[in-house]
């Protein structure tokens, strides 16, 4: 068995090596360059690649985590099952502010369409999907924004690799709760004005709201549980997490070199 001892101090030490990361998106000077409905439609457009791509890495690990196929057999732990579901019903059905439930996926394209910003080019990325085409092949034929294009391939880089530790790294330190107060009021800011981003203020208070409070916390919890006491997997882990923010930090700066 793991010590929980010992699992504690990795985790905090992989904290603290990602802390300079983590620094640098919650200061980046993007936030600042967003001061008008049309920069923060550019804003949109590329950052729906992000939300959408994370589905992908929560996929991977409820399949590795989880039984998702008949006949049902027991896999991994009890503890592992909860974590990975619960965080599944929150961002593929959460509560829809109009009724219902809706994955954070749709929410944010009805945020876009609310705001004047266009989800044709990660519509046409979802078409190709479903009709069996890769991922480069679907980012390609979009026509996809090159730094969100970069960006989703990063995250299809780590998810190739199928290691388990590392996906779980990227899922846990590469979120939405990295995005400051700051932006928020901001966006609140532009919305007094038309009332056009009442949805991505939704949003954006929900994801950090559930990021920020539930969801860090199991997925820190998940990742804990993944690399128990094995040093070699928390090293790994840590180096994947800083990975996964330089892309987030990347995609930043290719939206600011745009604004």
């Amino acid at each position: 068995m793991s010590s929980p001892a010992a699992t504690n101090t990795h985790l905090a030490n992989l904290q603290a090596n990602i802390q300079d990361l983590r620094t640098q998106l919650a200061n980046h000077p993007l936030y600042s360059k967003i001061n008008s409905q049309q920069k923060l439609q550019l804003f949109m457009e590329h950052h729906v690649y992000a939300v959408w791509d994370f589905m992908s890495l929560l996929k991977y690990l409820q399949h590795h985590l989880t039984c998702t196929q008949a006949p049902w057999v027991p896999k991994s732990t009890a503890e592992l099952r909860f974590f990975i579901n619960e965080i599944v019903l929150g961002e593929e059905s959460d509560e829809d502010p109009t009724g219902g439930h809706i994955s954070h996926f749709e929410l944010y394209k009805r945020a876009m369409h609310e705001a004047g910003a266009s989800h044709a080019s990660i519509d046409k990325v979802v078409a190709a999907l479903q009709q069996s085409h890769t991922v480069a092949e679907a980012l390609n034929h979009a026509q996809a924004p090159g730094p969100a294009a970069k960006f989703v391939s990063s995250t299809f880089e780590i998810i190739g690799r199928d290691r388990l530790h590392e996906v779980a790294a990227a899922f846990a330190f590469g979120r939405e709760d990295l995005i400051p107060d700051m932006f928020l009021a901001m966006v609140k800011e532009l919305n007094a004005n038309d009332q056009q981003f009442n949805t991505f203020i939704y949003y954006l208070e929900r994801h950090i709201e559930l990021d920020g409070d539930h969801h860090a916390g199991l997925s820190a919890l998940l990742l804990s549980h993944v690399c128990g006491d094995d040093a070699q997997k928390w090293s790994e882990a840590t180096a994947t997490a800083q990975e996964a923010l330089r892309a987030r930090i990347a995609l930043w700066d290719g939206i600011a070199a745009q604004l």
